[in-house]
């Protein structure tokens, strides 16, 4: 069984190390050279996983019944998780920081912050974190053998076959991955920019540019039917595409002296 532990390739491990790494020295830039205090953290976090716990059970309420009827359907699919972004994570983030707002636990100063603190927990927390983690309980399953090892080995063999691949083909795999997590930071990053500043000035335009852009998760279930490469490039082009918007729609509010809102 050791051999087995042997053909899934550690650089894998990269990838959450590196997400999670990434994610940290972001956070620590921000607060140090622009505005990132702990509260930020907080409410980026009640925003997260409130989001993330309605979305798991929803999706357990709902997902079996929805692809009995619409079993193969890839659009609607789409929308099936995309809508779910735009109502939970996007809407979430807005009613959060409404509330902080409202109690004056956080002003426009921390716009960006609030953004970028959805963008850590999704990232470091969510899948940095966890993916670490499953990725060490896997070596420890087949390092330890026995007939729960083959078990999962066979399983793995079925569904995450390139945890066997070699460098050459795991490492490209590993920049996708990355790549991936850099269009999420984009996104969560212009989303929860757009919430704080429309909770701050009670302007319903950028909540209404914000909305949308929980639609990238209609993509989702084209990953499959694309290729690797063209999949990540298409949502990462996305991302900088919404990130420009978003910076375009605010430039003037930068432009503001301080303390004036």
């Amino acid at each position: 069984m050791q051999l087995l532990v042997e053909n899934i390739d550690p650089a894998y491990i990269l990838q959450p190390v590196m997400t999670i790494l990434f994610s940290v020295a972001l956070v620590v830039y921000w607060h140090y050279r622009r505005t990132f205090r702990r509260t930020i953290l907080t409410y980026s976090l009640v925003a997260y996983f409130a989001a993330l716990s309605v979305k798991v059970a929803v999706q357990a309420l709902t997902f079996n019944a929805f692809q009995t009827v619409f079993s193969g359907n890839l659009p609607a699919l789409g929308v099936y998780f995309g809508s779910q972004t735009v109502l939970f994570e996007v809407g979430g983030a807005f009613l959060v920081a409404v509330w902080a707002v409202s109690q004056g636990k956080m002003n426009v100063k921390d716009a960006e912050g609030y953004g970028l603190g959805l963008a850590f927990w999704e990232n470091a927390g969510f899948v940095g974190i966890l993916g670490l983690f499953t990725l060490i309980a896997t070596y420890i399953t087949l390092t330890f053998g026995g007939p729960t090892a083959d078990a999962f080995y066979s399983s793995l063999i079925r569904t995450r076959p390139e945890l066997f691949y070699p460098p050459s083909q795991a490492l490209p795999l590993i920049g996708y991955g990355l790549l991936e997590r850099v269009t999420s930071l984009q996104f969560h990053f212009s989303w929860g920019y757009l919430c704080l500043l429309a909770a701050h000035f009670n302007k319903r335009k950028y909540f209404l540019l914000a909305l949308p852009l929980g639609l990238i998760d209609f993509f989702v279930p084209f990953a499959s039917s694309l290729t690797i490469p063209v999949f990540e490039l298409l949502i990462f082009t996305l991302g900088l595409l919404t990130l420009g918007l978003t910076l375009f729609v605010t430039r003037n509010l930068r432009r503001l002296p301080a303390g004036q809102s």
